[in-house]
């Protein structure tokens, strides 16, 4: 097994060991927010989301600290658990701006999943506290993903993950919101992960994160200046 698989079924165990206790994942940054918050050195953005943003921050950790990034992924996590710990995670460290990437793990039908129109509502949420805070937020698109090894019964992943995608670019076209379309770069033709740039067809491989980073660079740049 490839040191790639190893570290994805590492953090989806890691998730279910601990959702028992802290459902919402309050304790998982804890110490590093304590930590921000006592030395005043604030992140100019923070990254919320799921394991493909957990492994973002683990496999470019240059990336998040050259620019004074924060990354907040847990693996395993749906839209309304990262919204539970927005405040924590996000709100309390002060940045500037906010990327928020949800609902990869609501379409799987991890614990704790809505429906896809309450994704949308659920990030919708965490703009308007973002915003109700000074913090500007950055919609991402979730990733494709046709199929998920810890769950095949879900049968329209890449269906309902282009729907979703829909609704989050009218809500930030809407409202003034810039939107990061990690989506248009990574996908094949049937809105799966391209193969070459994920080798179990939905977190992407180490270098697929040199893709995302430009994107997210000029997302944030749009946003912030």
């Amino acid at each position: 097994m490839k040191k790639t698989t190893l570290i994805i079924t590492f953090l989806i165990m890691t998730i279910s060991c601990f959702s028992q206790d802290d459902w919402f994942g309050f304790n998982r940054y804890k110490v590093d927010n304590e930590r921000i918050i006592k030395s005043g050195e604030f992140p100019e953005v923070v990254f919320m989301g799921n394991s493909i943003t957990e492994l973002w921050a683990a496999y470019h950790p240059s990336f998040f600290s050259e620019h004074n990034y924060c990354g907040r992924g847990i693996g395993g996590q749906t839209s309304a658990q990262m919204l539970m710990r927005f405040t924590a995670d996000v709100i309390n460290l002060h940045p500037k701006a906010v990327v928020i990437m949800a609902g990869t793990n609501d379409v799987a039908h991890n614990p704790y999943w809505v429906e896809p129109e309450m994704v949308v509502d659920n990030v919708v949420a965490m703009c308007i506290l973002a915003r109700a805070n000074g913090i500007v937020p950055i919609i991402s698109s979730v990733p494709p993903c046709a199929a998920f090894r810890w769950n095949p019964e879900i049968k329209n992943a890449a269906q309902t993950i282009v729907s979703i995608n829909k609704q989050l670019r009218a809500y930030a076209e809407a409202n003034g919101v810039v939107y990061v379309d990690y989506h248009i770069a990574l996908a094949d033709k049937q809105d799966g992960f391209t193969k070459k740039l994920s080798e179990d067809g939905c977190h992407p491989d180490p270098d697929t994160y040199y893709i995302m980073e430009k994107l997210v660079l000029q997302a944030i740049n749009e946003a912030v200046n």
